[in-house]
């Protein structure tokens, strides 16, 4: 299947952006009414574009847009293909036309090809290859950069979650190699909340570097998410504080990416961390 100019421009860049060694932020988009943060807020079109100026705006490098909620946590309701499909429409195209590369984040493989189609630059699969088994073949053919998640069906207390996790990826390698996606299309993420108790999402956080070993980019989602609130009560919107902490951490961990909803903050957060980390070196 033929690359449009458009995807082959936004992958590329991405590339380079990776190559860069810096800290970079993707800012969320959800055109969902119920994810678990922000549920509702950009649904309509003429709001989702308004945000999406205003994270680029903000400084983030690019934008992930998911038209069904995945939220880590009970709630989220099975979204048909007619209305994911239905939710992207008027807004994928554009929000791609601002300039900064899009990722698509679904777990169905007809949406991730629509959207390819349309000129997103990155796939971004939260069961890892795993659950669709047409995933792998899309983002083989279209070329592009994947996201690969870790996940479970539902969180197991006596697990050792980071043996879990290093299985995971290597069953999600295995399937990306036989489908054709390249190491070098590969970024690794953890999937803080999915799957997990808040003990063992902190336990992945203070373990990130562990997954350094895969020599692949790392992106951390740990964006208000519960395990802020098992460790200091608070609502959603109200763990500003405790995302920070948490991407600043691993960026200094090794995270290449970090995926977030308060997108200038988190830009001023990874650059001044960033900027003291080279002083110390050089």
């Amino acid at each position: 299947m033929a690359l449009t100019h458009s995807t082959t421009r936004n992958t590329d860049l991405l590339v380079r952006l990776l190559g860069e060694r810096r800290p970079l932020v993707m800012g969320i988009l959800n055109v969902t009414p119920d994810s678990f943060s922000d549920g509702g807020r950009f649904i309509d079109p003429d709001a989702a574009l308004a945000q999406a100026r205003r994270m680029q705006g903000d400084g983030a490098d690019f934008l992930d847009v998911g038209a069904q909620s995945t939220r880590p946590y009970v709630g989220a309701q099975p979204v048909s293909l007619d209305d994911e499909l239905a939710r992207l429409g008027p807004v994928l195209r554009p929000v791609i036309e601002l300039g900064l590369p899009v990722s698509i984040d679904t777990i169905k493989a007809r949406v991730a090809a629509w959207a390819l189609e349309q000129g997103a630059a990155i796939l971004n699969d939260v069961w890892g290859l795993q659950r669709d088994p047409d995933m792998a073949r899309v983002a083989a053919e279209h070329g592009v950069p994947a996201v690969v998640m870790h996940n479970r069906e539902a969180p197991d207390p006596a697990l050792d979650i980071m043996a879990d996790v290093k299985t995971f990826f290597s069953r999600s390698l295995d399937i990306a190699a036989k489908a054709g996606i390249g190491r070098d299309r590969i970024v690794l993420d953890p999937g803080i909340g999915f799957g997990k108790t808040p003990e063992q999402s902190i336990t992945v956080i203070a373990r990130l570097g562990e997954l350094r070993s895969f020599g692949l980019p790392l992106l951390m989602g740990l964006s208000r998410k519960r395990f802020i609130n098992f460790v200091s009560p608070s609502r959603p919107g109200e763990r500003l504080g405790g995302s920070i902490a948490g991407n600043v951490l691993s960026v200094l961990a090794g995270a290449d990416i970090v995926r977030v909803h308060d997108v200038a903050e988190t830009v001023q957060a990874v650059r001044v961390t960033a900027a003291i980390q080279k002083a110390r070196h050089d």
